[in-house]
């Protein structure tokens, strides 16, 4: 009787591909957004865009769910200061971010994880700037912890 051997094949790791969810403005940083993809500018395809009618719109809960839901990092981007279109959302968005990173902190999530950001329609290869260095940012530090109690399901 002859005996085989069975080799254990070892699978290689993919290599980590970050999830990024990024809620934007609809009138300057996802027009940024079309138009870096209008001039064919290459940017990761890690992001998922979420299009709000301005940074003022966004509550802090929109950004755990994210989190919660899978993503490895946030990205909050709007009007430049004094450039919203209506009047005063940014300037909104900005306080609500100073106080909401405090909550970040007391739920363990890195703060690395979560950029904000000025993005105008204009600025097209700032966008697809911002975008690859988020990206490689997030690879560099991991996937988010499934065990960081921010995170309940996964992202599929």
């Amino acid at each position: 009787m002859a005996e085989t051997e069975t080799k254990k094949v070892e699978a290689t790791p993919a290599a980590f591909e970050p999830k990024i969810v990024a809620f934007v403005c609809n009138w300057c940083t996802y027009a940024g957004a079309d138009l870096a993809g209008t001039s064919r500018l290459q940017y990761a395809p890690n992001v998922r865009i979420v299009k709000l009618p301005c940074t003022g719109r966004i509550d802090p809960l929109f950004i755990l769910k994210a989190f919660e839901g899978g993503a490895d990092a946030v990205l909050v981007s709007g009007c430049h200061p004094g450039d919203c279109h209506y009047t005063s959302g940014n300037y909104h968005a900005r306080r609500r971010w100073a106080i909401f990173r405090r909550l970040l902190e007391f739920t363990g999530i890195d703060m690395r994880r979560v950029f904000f950001s000025w993005v105008s329609a204009a600025e097209g290869a700032k966008f697809a700037d911002l975008i690859n260095r988020i990206t490689a940012d997030v690879r560099a530090a991991g996937p988010f912890e499934r065990t960081n109690p921010a995170r309940r399901r996964l992202w599929k």
